[in-house]
């Protein structure tokens, strides 16, 4: 066993979902190599999930863990032999109020705004955030940042757009960015046309060419949203305004992200499309250690190819932009809106092209007013939920029912 590393502490919120998974097996890795010299050494303390308790229990069992939480209190009776459960929506808070200490690590992988109270939490009591919830920057990115420096803690980016800019900002100073570029892969619809688009399927959207990820944030990558929500992910986490942040097609997902320096060099980061490599940067930042991501193989890769995004089929990116302008809590809106309208697809209750419009309704419709503490992003959160909500019910209406739910 190698001693010469002190255990870290790890809390994982959103245990069960792709990131959640993604770190288990990046953790694994790590407590096989160790008797490699100055190899992390990590302990898994505590693990919450939104409702897929038998997997959470599968494990809390092996990785040893005492401390859970559940969201889905329905779900809570795969838990029956553990004794440390917390169930129901405020579970995740509870977790990280009872056993977080100064110094650990949680990894905010929950999926949406549901995860921004607990990774709030965990800033106020002193832990190294690993983030992939972007959701929380963007409602609360005042609050969240402002935290983190009172707190004297970092918010180490798992977004591979995020993880490849800060590893590209090794090589220059933050002053010294003319710009920084985030590549998106351009969904399953980046050849299709605009009416192909708008009336795309659920099974078509979720049908991502590059990466394996959970539904919501594949909707997310089709309405090219995720990468809106990066974007002011990256003028929180980067200090940068919306006219030194930019988007770029990039099919293969190979190149993540790069940095433009004043000078006009510009710095890169390269990786195959795994989210492991991102995740072991942050768990381990700033020092590098043998990997479980794939790594890319140069024999086989020919090209690189870049297009510009087409902001009539993908009006996300300049919402994102109007976001970052506007400040106070239009991103809370953005956000709260994109939730709706994204579960309403999914339900079949709206077309794929009425995602980004249901969100530029809401983001014009309400105005927008200062963020100072936690309950302004949620009234925030709430009314554009409400507003989302007014919108969808006109548009079900006039939409012919899915054939699976049709009488017979």
């Amino acid at each position: 066993m190698n001693a010469s590393r002190p255990v870290q502490r790890l809390i994982v919120l959103g245990s069960t979902g792709s990131i959640g998974v993604s770190t288990l097996e990046v953790v694994s890795h790590f407590a096989a190599m160790q008797s490699a010299p100055n190899a992390p050494r990590f302990e898994i303390v505590g693990l919450a999930a939104g409702k897929n308790a038998a997997e959470l229990a599968n494990q809390a069992r092996k990785f040893g863990v005492k401390n859970l939480a559940i969201l889905a209190a329905d779900s809570a009776a795969a838990l029956a032999g553990f004794h440390n459960v917390r169930c129901g929506p405020n579970a995740a808070l509870k977790l990280v109020q009872d056993i977080a200490r100064p110094g650990d690590i949680v990894v905010a992988a929950m999926v949406g705004f549901a995860g921004l109270a607990p990774t709030l939490a965990a800033i106020e009591i002193g832990c190294t955030i690993a983030l992939a919830n972007k959701e929380t920057l963007v409602a609360a990115g005042s609050l969240m940042t402002a935290a983190a420096k009172r707190a004297g803690i970092m918010l180490l980016p798992v977004d591979s757009e995020h993880s490849g800019l800060a590893q590209c900002l090794r090589s220059g100073e933050q002053k010294e960015i003319a710009r920084v570029v985030l590549t998106a892969s351009g969904g399953p619809f980046r050849t299709w046309s605009s009416e192909h688009t708008f009336n795309a399927t659920v099974e078509q959207a979720l049908n991502h060419p590059t990466w394996k990820m959970g539904p919501k944030v594949t909707i997310d990558s089709a309405t090219l949203m995720n990468k809106a929500l990066e974007i002011i992910e990256a003028h929180w986490l980067f200090d940068l305004g919306a006219d030194r942040i930019d988007a770029i097609v990039h099919p293969q997902s190979i190149v993540h992200a790069m940095i433009e320096y004043a000078d006009g060099s510009v710095i890169a980061q390269l990786s195959p499309p795994d989210m492991k490599l991102p995740i072991q940067a942050a768990l381990c930042w700033p020092q590098r250690f043998e990997g479980v991501a794939k790594k890319l193989n140069w024999n086989t890769l020919r090209t690189l190819d870049f297009e510009q995004i087409d902001h009539d089929r993908f009006p996300a990116i300049e919402l994102a932009k109007h976001v970052i302008e506007s400040g106070g809590s239009a991103g809370a809106t953005l956000n709260a809106a994109n939730e709706i309208a994204v579960e309403a697809f999914m339900n079949h209750h709206i077309r794929f092209g009425d995602i980004a419009r249901i969100v530029k309704d809401t983001l014009h419709a309400l105005p927008t007013h200062a963020i100072t503490t936690l309950a302004d992003v949620q009234a925030a959160d709430h009314n554009a939920r409400r507003h989302a909500y007014s919108l969808i019910t006109p548009i079900q209406n006039h939409l012919p029912q899915p054939a699976a739910t049709r009488p017979h």
